[in-house]
């Protein structure tokens, strides 16, 4: 939920605490005051922001890997000297554990499967030319 969001259900729920006719829903208004006020405390608070070191196995995953971290908006980079497949992000950890890492191994399956499909279909059509190698 967004800051906005969460101010607006504030005020709300402030409306409905000054309005309330009994103890007990000014009581549960209040719980629910209490609630969104934390959940808005989480907003005011600096996010700390770590540096990231991914090895991938080859430049396709590396491939994959940075676009995932651009769709969000964490641009990756590398030191001098680095090799093509580490990537180098600065996240919050929180993105990185919840969104960027899950979506990313999602997404290697996803990859093994489609090349090993392709490479499959390439050894087989092959095979069947006159012309391919066929070993001792």
């Amino acid at each position: 939920m967004t800051e906005s969001k969460l101010r607006e259900q504030l005020r709300k729920i402030s409306a409905l605490y000054e309005g309330a006719t009994t103890p007990g829903e000014r009581a549960a208004a209040a719980a629910a005051m209490g609630r969104v006020r934390r959940a808005l405390s989480a907003f005011s608070e600096p996010v700390p922001v770590l540096e990231y070191r991914f090895k991938m196995p080859d430049l396709w995953h590396q491939r994959m890997f940075c676009a995932l971290c651009r769709v969000y908006g964490v641009e990756p980079y590398r030191y001098k000297r680095q090799r093509l497949t580490t990537v180098v992000i600065r996240a919050p950890k929180i993105v990185v554990d919840r969104h960027i890492w899950p979506e990313y191994l999602r997404l290697r399956e996803s990859l093994r499967r489609h090349l090993e499909h392709a490479t499959d279909h390439v050894i087989r059509e092959e095979m069947r030319a006159p012309h391919a190698f066929r070993g001792a």
